[in-house]
């Protein structure tokens, strides 16, 4: 190799290793510590306080970043052998936090809490302008009583508050800003207290409920809120039978609602004209069963007052509401009270012919309930009688039926049974079978 040549492959392999060295050094600049403290806050404002405050390790300053994010989410391990004191730590961190405002703090203890401690630490929130409140106490050996201190706060949009905490608010009180609340599985003093805290919500927009197993301190809910747009109830009760419970909702502008579980007496004083969206979801318990009752009658009626919306889900969750051998004309029963539905998706349950107790209200013949109705979807049709029957219902009744689908599960029989299905008459010139 002459000496250009060697000079010039020296020159290149030093201009690669510059190049390479030029790469290593991009890649460990430390482009997070570069950013400013507001944008570093807002980052550290997705983790829980206990790992936004390890980072105040890696250099001076980032020392005390985390006491300036205006967020706070503490909670004790349950898990851990010897833990320890919740108490020390929320005094410390209160103590040491700088933000001005603080926009959230959440508070989950597995442990008692000292009635004490947790109204100066409410009071020490307020003070720092807090907007969201969550309190979560569980396995407690006693139910803490949410401090009156609470009541007191007059910047607060979001309230949680969750398991063994018992409400009791005073006489006369207001949370002006209060938009959302939740209320899960917590015991309530007397059978006022709930009603009590929402006469308290004069812009409530959002409200979630859950009631407790037991149903403890309460089984009458009033709900009278004009503000209220969404509305969740959720009651999952254990064996034997619950306690029946009732709800009086007085809500005109609600736009969603959602329910899930044990389906109770819930009474609604004006008609939801303004409802979206519903879904309904029934999970009856095993006594049920074996008491022999049945729940047709308050779904006939809670469907009645729902027929409004535009989207509406009801999951049977149990075999006694399911489409059977012996119940297809209370399916029939339950359009006729949703008028204006122009979506019906039918997902067929397995029979079990000794077991159908949805209560009989009469067939329904020419009832024009499907009038509006646009698409039909069918699945795990076998073609049966009473599915057959019920095929011909919708082709006879639905006028602006434009899409009706069956979703066999053997499909040798694809062919055959497209081939019968449009041989049926109906109303609609335009609908489009399709066999799947």
């Amino acid at each position: 190799m002459d000496m250009a040549n060697s000079g010039t492959h020296h020159q290149s392999d030093s201009k690669r290793k510059k190049v390479e060295l030029s790469q290593d050094a991009v890649v460990s600049i430390d482009r997070i510590s570069n950013l400013s403290d507001s944008l570093i806050c807002h980052i550290l404002s997705f983790l829980p306080t206990k790992e936004a405050v390890v980072t105040s390790i890696l250099s001076n300053r980032w020392k005390t970043l985390w006491t300036l994010v205006p967020k706070i989410n503490l909670e004790n391990n349950r898990f851990q052998k010897i833990p320890l004191s919740l108490t020390h730590i929320v005094y410390r961190v209160l103590a040491l936090h700088r933000a001005p405002l603080l926009r959230n703090f959440s508070l989950t203890s597995y442990s008692p809490c000292d009635p004490f401690h947790l109204d100066t630490w409410i009071h020490t929130v307020i003070g720092r302008k807090v907007q969201q409140l969550r309190l979560h106490f569980s396995h407690s050996k006693k139910l803490v009583k949410l401090p009156r201190t609470v009541f007191t706060c007059k910047t607060i949009v979001i309230l949680e508050l969750i398991d063994d905490i018992v409400l009791d608010p005073p006489s006369n009180f207001q949370f002006p800003s209060l938009k959302i609340l939740c209320l899960c599985e917590i015991a309530y003093k007397s059978e006022d207290s709930f009603s009590n805290l929402l006469s308290g919500c004069p812009v409530l927009e959002d409200l979630r409920v859950k009631l407790r197993e037991d149903l403890d301190g309460a089984t009458n809910f009033k709900i009278i809120v004009p503000t209220l747009k969404l509305l969740g109830i959720e009651f999952i009760p254990g064996y034997p039978r619950p306690h029946d419970y009732k709800f009086e909702i007085y809500s005109p502008v609600l736009e969603n609602f959602r329910f899930c579980g044990d389906l109770g007496n819930l009474v609604f004083i004006e008609k939801l004209t303004k409802v979206v969206d519903a879904e309904v979801g029934i999970y009856a318990g095993h006594w049920v069963l074996e008491n022999g009752l049945h729940y047709g009658a308050r779904i006939f009626k809670l469907v009645r007052e729902l027929n409004c919306s535009k989207f509406l889900s009801i999951c049977p969750g149990q075999k006694e509401f399911g489409v059977n051998l012996s119940n297809w004309h209370v399916l029939k029963a339950l359009l006729l009270v949703a008028p204006n539905l122009k979506v019906l998706v039918l997902d067929k349950n397995d029979y079990d012919e000794e077991d159908n107790r949805l209560c009989c209200i009469g067939r329904l013949d020419g009832s024009g309930c499907l009038s509006l109705l646009t698409a039909f979807s069918f699945n795990g049709y076998e073609e049966l009688e009473h599915e057959a029957e019920f095929v011909k219902y919708v082709l006879n009744e639905a006028r602006l039926l434009n899409a009706m689908t069956i979703k066999i599960y053997d499909k040798n029989f694809k062919e055959s049974l497209l081939q019968r299905l449009s041989m049926i008459p109906r109303q609609s010139t335009k609908c489009v079978i399709t066999v799947e």
